[in-house]
Formats: C-alpha cells, sequence, structure tokens
C-alpha cells in the first residue's frame, strides 16, 4: 500500500477522534448542522486530495464541491478557517500558453480565497450596508502597505511578475482582510471564525502529537502524490525526537498556528458546559505544542496565557500561583524519568 494512503487512513481516524470529541462542544457554540456539514466537508476533500494523485484534478473536483457548499454557509470565513490547513500549501503554476512563463502560482490556500472568499468580497461589495473600503483607518493602513510592497517589488524584478506579486497581495492579504472586516459583526460571528479555527488547530494538534509519536510525517508523501514539489515537510528533529509538522510542512508554523488557536480557546472554552470537555480540549491543543519542539511558539502561548490571566478575576493571585507552579516544576522535573530531558528542551 503506498505512503500516501496509509497516511490517509491515520489521518482519517485521528480526525473522526476530534470530530467525535468536538460534536458537543462545538453545539453549545454553533447549530450543530453547521458542525456536522464542516466536519463532512474536511472528510470528504482530505480523501479527494490523497486519492486524486493529481493537483489539478484535486482542484478541479474541490471546486465543485466548494461551489455547492458556499451556497449553503452562513459564515464564509468560518468556512475558510476550517479548511485552511486541510492539505500541504504546496503550489503549482498555471501555464502562461505561451504568452508568459505561467500566470500565476495556485495552492490550497489560495483555492480556497478564490473559491470563498472571492465570492463573499463581491456579495459584500455590491451591498448598500457594506462599509466602502477606506473609510476606517486600518482600510488605509492595508491599502498603503499593499502598494508600498507592489512597488518595492518593481526594484527586483519585472513588471509582469510585479503584477503577479499583486495578485498574491490582493488573494492572500486583502481578501482574508476584508472578509473577515465585513463579515463578523456579532459576537456569535466571532465565535463560529474561532471555533473553526481552533477545531483546525485541533486537528492538527492530534495528527503532530501522532507524528512526534510514531516519528512519521503524515503529510510528507502527499506533495508528491499530489505532482507537486515542495521544499517544506522535511524530517526535522531535536533531542531525539520529530519535531511534528502536520500539513504546515514546517514545525515552527504548526506551533505558531496551535499558539493563535489557543488564544481563541481561552475565549471560547467558558461556552463550553462540560468542564471535561473544556479541559479535554485544552491539553489536546497544548500537546500539539509540545510536540513542536518549537521554543519560540511556546514562548509565545506562555505570554499570551499570562496576558489572559492578568485581565482576568483574581489576577494576581493566580499569577502568583502560576509563577509558584512553574518555579516548583524544575526540580521535580530534575528528578522524575525524562525530566533532563524536558529541561534540555526549554528556551534558556
Amino acid at each position: 500500500m503506498p505512503e500516501h494512503i496509509r497516511a490517509l487512513l491515520v489521518i482519517l481516524a485521528l480526525a473522526t477522534v476530534v470530530f467525535a470529541f468536538a460534536r458537543r462542544p462545538a453545539a453549545d457554540l454553533i447549530p450543530l448542522n453547521d458542525f456536522i456539514r464542516r466536519r463532512n466537508l474536511w472528510l470528504g476533500l482530505t480523501v479527494l486530495a490523497f486519492i486524486s494523485h493529481s493537483f489539478w484534478l484535486y482542484a478541479a473536483l474541490a471546486a465543485i464541491v466548494l461551489t455547492i457548499a458556499r451556497r449553503r454557509e452562513r459564515n464564509p470565513l468560518a468556512l475558510f478557517f476550517i479548511l485552511l490547513f486541510l492539505i500541504p500549501s504546496a503550489s503549482a503554476e498555471i501555464p502562461g500558453f505561451g504568452l508568459i512563463n505561467y500566470l500565476f502560482e495556485l495552492s490550497h490556500v489560495r483555492l480556497l480565497a478564490l473559491l470563498i472568499l472571492l465570492p463573499a468580497f463581491f456579495a459584500l461589495h455590491n451591498r448598500a450596508v457594506t462599509l466602502p473600503f477606506g473609510r476606517i483607518w486600518p482600510d488605509k493602513l492595508l491599502a498603503l502597505y499593499l502598494v508600498l510592497s507592489a512597488l518595492l517589488q518593481l526594484r527586483e524584478t519585472t513588471l509582469t511578475d510585479t503584477l503577479r506579486q499583486s495578485l498574491y497581495l490582493f488573494i492572500d492579504v486583502f481578501l482574508p482582510y476584508y472578509v473577515a472586516s465585513r463579515t463578523l459583526k456579532q459576537l456569535s460571528d466571532f465565535k463560529d471564525a474561532m471555533l473553526a479555527f481552533a477545531l483546525a488547530a485541533m486537528l492538527l494538534a492530534l495528527i503532530g502529537t501522532f507524528e512526534y509519536a510514531r516519528h512519521w510525517l503524515l503529510y510528507g508523501s502527499l506533495s508528491d502524490a499530489l505532482g507537486l514539489r515542495w521544499g517544506m515537510s522535511n524530517y526535522a528533529g531535536r533531542g531525539g525526537s520529530l519535531r511534528a509538522s502536520a500539513s504546515t510542512g514546517q514545525s515552527i508554523v504548526l506551533g505558531y498556528v496551535i499558539s493563535v488557536a489557543i488564544g481563541f480557546y481561552l475565549f471560547l472554552y467558558a461556552g463550553v458546559r462540560s468542564r471535561l470537555q473544556q479541559r479535554l480540549g485544552a491539553l489536546l491543543l497544548a500537546a500539539g505544542l509540545f510536540a513542536t519542539l518549537s521554543r519560540g511558539p511556546w514562548v509565545g502561548a506562555a505570554a499570551m496565557i499570562t496576558v489572559f490571566i492578568a485581565t482576568g478575576r483574581n489576577a494576581v493571585k493566580r499569577l502568583i500561583l502560576l509563577g509558584l507552579a512553574g518555579v516548583l516544576s524544575l526540580p521535580l522535573l530534575s528528578i522524575i524519568p525524562g525530566g533532563n530531558k524536558l529541561i534540555d528542551l526549554l528556551p534558556y
């Protein structure tokens, strides 16, 4: 059996566990039908990606599926987030048909942006109640950044490539910003989008934990199976252990994705009624973050948790307890089996 097919079976098994665990907590935050539809879409597109054996075939089938799914979706940003890390973001060049070398590079993330965010952009732009772009300072600052970035490209490359890079800025930067800033108006919309990102990160966390434990990068063979070349998703270790990367292709990237998800989870977990499921979700994200063995994301997550505690109730008492737990854990780690190995991984 090919490696990517074996990896698919493992990924589906792990994803089934996460979705089964998340079903009840998700129902506390969003309509259950939205969760079920997005879960089925994630599983279906994952199977398509692994069995298509061609990126262009996958892109064509995904375009049909996403066009149908988009019509039933009330929050396009949440749909974008749940599918964002579905497969590695390796890219393929769209041919220029003899006029130029190639039109532009298409990846899974850009495919999602074109099929989900671009139609949402046109729909929002045509609504009279939508705030026009450029009316608020964040719009103006982003526009200045985009124009400056495009102009700076002229110093480095040709006019044709500058136009291509400008298109990337529009797809990769402008579309997510515009859709997010114009659609997330109600608190329920924010929770929906944050939950979608946190759920996508939980899938990565369990996959990453498996990779760390089994020393096997599950998405490592998918790019070759799709006929793509990607300089990432390489085996890397630290302290004799594999650094997990899942579909992000790099352990540091995975670490920061999970760190952002932890920030979202700190906001969402109070809406989950079951204390056990609250703690299991936090434990899963923590395990995934550890599996990356990436110190920068560890520091970022620690700083974020500290700020969260400092801005909450009983901040001084909880910060003191957190500090004491950190200080007392170091001597304990030095005497338990494997503790010194963990100490060696700390960023100081």
